[in-house]
């Protein structure tokens, strides 16, 4: 699972140790959109959809599956919930929360910045993707011109 990688086997036994099991049917949450956010999830097994609430619509933003995290951003950022994020079949997954972090921190340094990288790393790619679409969309949409606004010297 990527959010574990390059961590030492000691270390992904600590998180484990201390990470509560979830369960969940198909049709059910694990959060929604805006509530507080003090942890993460790593999904284990099943599918999940991240959803986006605008003007009383739903919109799905991504389907995440086995080994995939989410909710880190409220760890990072310790803002609300960005997204929904709703089971599209049976699943189980590991909740890691802010004081499971805190006790990494004072199991090791260095695998505390190890596990907050990785999570950086996903975020980065996400942010990466979405701005490869917005990109794709604005020149869709004849948002940005065909001529270059940028001159090289």
């Amino acid at each position: 699972m990527p959010v574990f990688g390059g961590l030492k086997d000691d270390t992904v036994a600590l998180l484990l140790d201390t990470a509560k099991a979830w369960t969940l049917l198909e049709g059910e949450y694990f959060f929604r959109e805006k509530e507080h956010g003090s942890s993460m999830f790593v999904l284990q097994g099943g599918r999940v959809a991240v959803i986006k609430t605008w003007e009383d619509h739903d919109y799905l933003i991504a389907e995440l599956a086995r080994g995939d995290c989410f909710g880190e951003m409220s760890l990072i950022d310790l803002g609300p919930r960005s997204a929904s994020v709703l089971a599209m079949e049976p699943c189980s997954a590991l909740e890691i929360k802010a004081a499971d972090l805190q006790k990494l921190y004072r199991h090791s340094v260095n695998e505390f910045a190890m596990i907050h990288m990785n999570m950086g790393r996903e975020v980065s790619r996400r942010l990466r993707d979405t701005d490869r679409t917005l990109f794709k969309a604005r020149i869709e949409a004849k948002e940005i011109g065909g001529h270059r606004v940028f001159r090289r010297p």
